[in-house]
């Protein structure tokens, strides 16, 4: 490819990014809602997991940690199903764009195996990693034996934000919003600041857990060799 004809197709992005952007209506108050309740969700489950890990305080106020991390699971999964139904809702009231429209094997096919396969990947990774180990389980010291290998994990390390943000991208295809596309990036930018945060504590919290084993399983041998 020649200089011109890259500096061709660069404008041609440059368009489509702006035909798109035109099709935005950021004046929606329904529609910076629904991107702030994004951008809230991944910011609450990290406080609140980093200050029971710290404090212990949902394990103090539910009796147990299973019980603590059942009731944040409860709590982040309404949180979801609440920011998905502002988001279709935000959707409604956005132009739609006859860019989008103008490739229906995009808006009625590729939309649909985005959404259908996200939704694999989030479902299958919560029936691998059950209630505790998709919810935060391991802030409340309930931790995995191991780490989890199989399907959805043997093709992506985060499958569930992963899963997630392809709903997105697939709904705002779906109905021919370009607000979604630019929602969807707010999806994808905000679970990676959330993964910058969880993978290196997560990581922390297992490295302590395989120190402490380590030292009980030596104490237990040298209490061996004592009788």
């Amino acid at each position: 490819m020649d200089f011109p004809q890259l500096q061709a197709k660069i404008v041609h992005v440059n368009n489509v990014f702006h035909n798109l952007a035109a099709d935005v209506d950021l004046n929606d108050p329904s529609y910076i809602f629904s991107l702030c309740f994004i951008a809230f969700n991944p910011i609450f489950w990290n406080i609140v997991a980093r200050a029971e890990y710290n404090t212990h305080f949902l394990t103090k106020l539910f009796g147990s940690a299973r019980r603590g991390c059942y009731f944040l699971a409860f709590t982040i999964f309404s949180l979801g199903i609440a920011r998905d139904f502002v988001y279709e809702r935000a959707l409604a009231a956005q132009p739609t764009s006859q860019l989008l429209l103008s490739y229906p094997l995009l808006t009625n096919y590729v939309s649909v195996a985005l959404f259908a396969y996200g939704n694999i990947l989030v479902l299958s990774s919560m029936y691998a990693l059950g209630v505790t180990g998709t919810y935060l389980g391991d802030y409340f010291g309930i931790l995995m034996d191991h780490r989890v290998s199989g399907f959805p994990f043997n093709i992506s390390d985060n499958p569930m934000y992963q899963g997630s943000t392809l709903c997105f991208l697939g709904t705002g295809l779906w109905y021919g919003k370009p607000a979604g596309i630019f929602a969807s990036l707010l999806v994808h930018y905000m679970y990676n600041i959330a993964l910058w945060f969880e993978e290196p504590f997560t990581g922390k919290i297992y490295a302590e857990k395989a120190a402490k084993d380590e030292k009980e399983a030596a104490k237990s041998e040298t209490e061996a060799k004592n009788e």
